[in-house]
């Protein structure tokens, strides 16, 4: 009798165990973006902001002093890079050296965070700035203060381990979008962080088709359509699945509404495209809203 007790106490104790287990699975809080970011909805913004602001004499791209400058005038979320420099340090930067966008040279995995912020920023026209290359906790902490939505380009040379890890320090889920380029990038995104929204590839069909079969659920895909216009049965699939696309108008479509007139922003949103993620955020923004 005694060790029949003794074994259903051990196994009340398990199940005990496995129930709190359980429940902490439950009460995991998914990033409230996942709940935003609906193609049934429409009160989230409609421009992404291409490295955090480019072409805009005196303010730099991916400066948080950009981000500030942009936001103040216009609702939109911002698509930044990150880096990641010799001494461990997440910084916003596209390039894999610091040449082309600061007065200074070198690659940054070479570079420790000191150095750095030995150079200041410059701007598209050459013009450099009293800006520094700030630390992704910076435009983290600025961001969530401000409620201002990320989407984060992660560099092929920082792992997304360390980005979701500072991600998760700041407490700012609620504002952070991961990029993934491919359906491996955005398995791995998923496993690592359940709770956020992913910017996943949706080009086509297929490549839909093959987010659908990696068992990402389709509340946490963001659908990037490329950089170029998909036939409008592709939005529509998308919005059946109640998933907002992104088209890319940074390149080329930005140069055709320059020279053609901003009347075709307006024109890709009604083809189905929610969000324009573009080098051109003013225009596309007056041009949408006006």
């Amino acid at each position: 009798m005694k060790k029949i007790f003794f074994l259903f106490l051990i196994l009340g104790v398990v199940a005990c165990k496995d129930s709190k287990s359980n429940t902490g699975l439950e009460q995991v809080q998914k990033s409230k973006l996942i709940e935003v970011f609906r193609a049934s909805k429409t009160n989230y913004p409609s421009i992404s902001v291409h490295r955090g602001g480019k072409g805009i004499k005196h303010y730099p791209e991916n400066s948080l002093e950009t981000l500030r400058y942009v936001n103040d005038s216009i609702s939109a979320i911002f698509e930044i890079d990150i880096a990641q420099t010799k001494d461990g340090s997440l910084v916003l930067m596209h390039d894999n050296s610091i040449d082309r966008t600061t007065n200074g040279s070198g690659l940054v995995k070479n570079l420790t965070y000191k150095e750095l912020k030995k150079y200041s920023l410059v701007d598209d026209y050459g013009n450099q700035t009293n800006y520094k290359i700030p630390l992704f906790s910076e435009v983290l902490k600025w961001s969530k203060a401000n409620n201002v939505i990320l989407t984060i380009d992660i560099k092929r040379s920082v792992s997304q381990k360390d980005v979701i890890k500072a991600i998760e320090k700041a407490e700012a889920k609620d504002i952070s979008i991961i990029i993934t380029y491919d359906v491996e990038q955005a398995k791995s995104a998923h496993s690592l962080a359940p709770d956020l929204l992913l910017s996943v590839s949706a080009r086509n069909d297929e490549e839909f088709d093959r987010l659908l079969k990696a068992n990402i659920p389709t509340e946490n895909m963001l659908a990037f359509t490329g950089t170029r216009l998909s036939d409008k049965s592709l939005y529509q699939r998308l919005h059946d699945n109640d998933i907002v696309c992104i088209l890319g108008t940074l390149g080329n479509l930005d140069k055709q509404a320059e020279a053609k007139g901003e009347k075709l922003y307006l024109q890709w949103k009604k083809l189905g495209v929610d969000i324009l993620a573009t080098d051109r955020p003013f225009e596309a923004h007056k041009a949408i809203n006006n």
